[in-house]
């Protein structure tokens, strides 16, 4: 299993913040946004994962993350530049996922919930044919809107339409079994000059082979990508770390839970962050064992 994670573009929603940073090494809180993405692919059991940003920010990436090594992962880094659409990560890709299943994350996205680790993993287990996740939302005209029947069959994918059909929207990841190579190759670019997702989808849907999953009520699903994103997913995130007293979206600890490094790993790890409050927390995650 492969993941892809989407962290380039130039964040002009972001801007001015973005001029010369990432918007996605830009703080959600306490951590940098690219943590919330990357602990949703390993969450999902998604070990080896490319990270897809522009030419200027691959060294921050590498800075920051590494390869991955000492969280129990194997990190790889493509360049994107200019906009040319989700899906054509899966051009700049194809050599790394090969004939193998693969998750799509974009990289403002930020998922949440309890077991939501095994929402996303039963998804990947399918091994066949395409999953989108569907989040309800209150203004769906302005995402991607999927139609369903009463048995969840999905009948039709909007992109921002003015009448939407429901109140679903499709979030910013995407399950994909092997065959997304040869359809990505067969795309077309959009009039805005793009490789786009929801081509992909239609795809799939067109062959009988979209499943959907709805993550609904106690589940939240953040875009960061705004102003307002940011700081809803910041407050959002504030809010639920002082009231549980677990933090969210730690690499460290995801990868200690997830049996990726053992406790003198995450201790080694803890230490390197000095007195911090984040190192500290990741020593106390050691001591609850």
């Amino acid at each position: 299993m492969k993941g892809l994670l989407m962290a380039g573009g130039t964040g002009s929603r972001l801007a001015p913040m973005t001029k010369v940073v990432s918007k996605h090494l830009l703080p959600v809180y306490d951590k940098p946004m690219i943590y919330y993405p990357l602990t949703t692919l390993m969450l999902c059991g998604v070990r080896e994962i490319l990270i897809i940003c522009n030419s200027r920010d691959t060294a921050d990436y590498q800075a920051l993350l590494g390869d991955g090594s000492l969280w129990g992962c194997a990190f790889s880094y493509a360049v994107q530049d200019g906009a040319g659409g989700i899906a054509e990560a899966y051009r700049i890709g194809e050599a790394f996922v090969r004939d193998e299943t693969s998750a799509l994350i974009l990289g403002d996205n930020i998922f949440y919930g309890d077991r939501l680790g095994s929402v996303f993993a039963d998804a990947v287990s399918l091994n066949r044919g395409a999953t989108i996740f569907a989040h309800h939302v209150n203004r769906p005209e302005d995402y991607g809107v999927v139609e369903f029947d009463s048995d969840k069959n999905i009948l039709s994918i909007e992109e921002k339409p003015t009448n939407p059909r429901s109140n679903w929207a499709v979030t910013g990841l995407y399950v994909y079994d092997a065959e997304v190579v040869d359809i990505v190759r067969g795309l077309q670019r959009s009039d805005r000059g793009e490789l786009e997702v929801t081509d992909i989808n239609r795809a799939y849907l067109e062959r009988g082979r979209l499943n959907l999953k709805r993550i609904g009520r106690g589940y939240a699903w953040l875009d960061a990508g705004t102003p307002d994103g940011l700081l809803e997913a910041s407050e959002f995130v504030r809010t639920v770390e002082r009231r549980q007293g677990y933090r969210i979206a730690c690499p460290e600890e995801v990868a200690y839970q997830m049996g990726y490094i053992d406790a003198d790993a995450l201790g080694r790890l803890a230490r390197e962050h000095g007195s911090s409050a984040y190192g500290n927390y990741l020593l106390n995650v050691i001591a609850e064992v």
